[in-house]
């Protein structure tokens, strides 16, 4: 049960790290949420799906 829970914690911070590079905050943001999300792995992740970057959705006319 532990490896479980250690694969899910893994693809959740590699997901949010993903997203976070890809965002189109500063560098800095960036880095905040990237050393966030790994020193505090499944906490880290869990504010990011909160009140992380945002994407942009598109307008239409």
């Amino acid at each position: 049960m532990p490896a479980l829970f250690a694969i899910i914690a893994f693809i959740c911070g590699a997901y949010a790290i993903l997203q976070v590079v890809t965002s189109g905050e500063t560098i800095p943001n960036k880095t905040v949420w990237t050393l966030l999300i790994l020193l505090l792995p499944m906490v880290g992740f869990i504010i990011w799906v909160v009140s992380g970057p945002r994407t942009q959705a598109l307008a239409e006319d």
